[in-house]
């Protein structure tokens, strides 16, 4: 029985040590045969090193590493080309670390490359045009670059603009110089996790080709249902495959429905549900971002974006959309086409973990607390169908909350959201109907589901707008397959930021 590959990204070492390894040389194969320089972003954890450390051996011709996979008897292995790696995944705190960053970089591949010593350079990028010019004469073969985690030095010290910006300076002189060194080049390939602006950082290399949301390249990396259920078939046994899939499943660039390849592997080897990817591979800088900025989060999924949309990222230009979908927190739901061939996506979290984790999050970043007992309180209280319990919870999670930031309805609605989402439930927030939107749908399973309109009153005399407009509406139509639908008014008054009104009805659905 072959062993699980946690946390093994060099290709060698899983392939000689009886770890599995997914095929993905069919990709590689194609990519290598129609592309010369190349983009890929994908979120933590989802297998880039690996895949860079596979295209390292192909064209070290290691050929025993690749018994029995696609590529095999496709590769023409008389051909060897010497790898330059260049590796970001190091924590800088200030701008100045980037130049030695770079030079220890440089010089690690000097001495695997044996061409003697590396020159002194202060112009980062004639370090890496020396280094290439030399390693190709010194072969006299053209190289492969493999570059990791090109980003992270940046991501680093974005909550910083002026720090960030001269480490954005810095690393557009280092990759300048691959635009003047085609004929020492054979391939090239950057990866990491957002995508800064072509004219902001790859300036002039307008012949580097984004794969991240080409349909072909969609599942280079990560696990699909079939890759799972054919790899690892011996770990499946007497596991909840419908569990699974609700829980890690679900990432989509445009290939199949994948898996982070982290979770799937833990969740095989503890064989119990948890947050594997989240815990372990939390975008830091995502949540400083939130944290200065007044973004519409439970909205989000509910806007439709064009591709440009979602690759757009920069120091200048933070677009909280393209940084959550770059991250792994939201991913493609749906793709619409146009008249005019325009393409537009919905957005949605990948699974269960995500949206747990990521509204748990943010219930930290409102209240200063995980509210993970109220969580649990409130998750009960919906299962039980227990009103007064649910009115209770949100009463006194709203006193949580700071005074200046309840505003509107849109804030308690947010607030509410988050703090159901983190249950794990299906909740729709501004849920369309034929004749309105419901604020807030929460399906609990295929038998109950809560309708619930907020209100923000300037006076008590106004109670009973919210559960009138559900009533006036019939919101609950769209939901009459349901054995049970509550109609859920809350309302809170505007100068006191309180709870004045919690009253509900109750509608049968199938067979009432």
């Amino acid at each position: 029985m072959k062993r699980l590959p946690i946390g093994i990204s060099d290709f060698k070492e899983l392939i000689t040590n009886n770890y599995i390894y997914v095929d993905k040389t069919k990709y590689i194969y194609e990519l290598l045969s129609s592309c010369k320089y190349v983009f890929l972003s994908r979120p933590r954890r989802f297998g880039k090193s690996l895949l860079l450390s596979t295209i390292e051996y192909l064209h070290e011709g290691q050929r025993e590493l690749f018994n029995g996979l696609y590529i095999e008897n496709k590769w023409n292995w008389s051909e060897k080309y010497p790898v330059i790696k260049i590796n970001f995944a190091i924590d800088i705190k200030t701008s100045s670390e980037i130049y030695e960053v770079i030079r220890n970089e440089i010089r690690l591949n000097y001495k695997r490359m044996e061409i003697g010593k590396e020159r002194e350079e202060k112009h980062v990028g004639l370090m890496l045009q020396n280094l290439i010019i030399e390693v190709s004469e010194r072969y006299n073969k053209q190289v492969v670059v493999l570059i990791d985690e090109y980003d992270k030095p940046i991501l680093d010290l974005i909550e910083d603009k002026n720090q960030a910006e001269e480490v954005r300076k810095t690393l557009k002189s280092f990759y300048s110089v691959l635009k003047v060194l085609d004929k020492y080049i054979r391939f090239v390939l950057v990866t990491g996790v957002s995508k800064f602006a072509k004219v902001s950082l790859f300036s002039g290399l307008n012949q580097l080709e984004d794969i991240s949301l080409s349909k072909e390249y969609g599942d280079i990396c990560g696990y699909t249902q079939q890759e799972l259920e054919y790899y690892f078939k011996e770990y499946l046994k007497g596991i909840n495959i419908e569990e699974v899939k609700e829980w890690y499943n679900g990432y989509n660039f445009l290939g199949s429905r994948v898996y982070n390849p982290f979770d799937v592997l833990l969740y095989l080897k503890k064989r119990e549900v948890r947050n594997y990817w989240y815990e372990t591979g939390r975008t830091e800088f995502l949540f400083k971002i939130i944290k200065q900025k007044n973004f519409d989060l439970p909205y989000l999924h509910k806007k439709y974006y064009t591709s440009e949309i979602l690759e757009k990222f920069d120091i200048e230009y933070i677009s909280i959309e393209a940084l959550m979908f770059q991250t792994g927190y939201l991913t493609i739901k749906e793709e619409y086409k146009y008249e005019n061939e325009e393409v537009l996506y919905s957005l949605d979290y990948p699974n269960k973990e995500v949206r747990k984790s990521f509204n748990s999050e943010i219930l930290f970043y409102i209240t200063g607390d995980y509210q993970i007992d109220r969580t649990t309180l409130i998750n009960i209280a919906f299962k039980k169908e227990n009103l007064q319990e649910i009115k209770k919870q949100i009463e006194v999670f709203i006193s949580t909350i700071s005074y200046e930031v309840l505003k509107n309805e849109y804030v308690y609605a947010a607030a509410i959201y988050g703090l159901v989402y983190a249950t794990g439930y299906n909740v729709i927030i501004e849920d369309n109907t034929s004749k309105g939107r419901i604020d807030l749908t929460i399906v609990v399973d295929k038998k109950v589901v809560y309708i619930i309109e907020f209100k923000v009153l300037e006076n008590e005399r106004e109670k009973g707008k919210a559960l009138k407009q559900i009533k006036e509406k019939e919101y609950h139509k769209k939901y009459l397959n349901c054995e049970k639908i509550y109609l859920v008014g809350i309302e809170f008054d505007k100068v006191k930021k309180e709870l004045i009104n919690f009253e509900y009805e109750i509608i049968g659905g199938v067979g009432k």
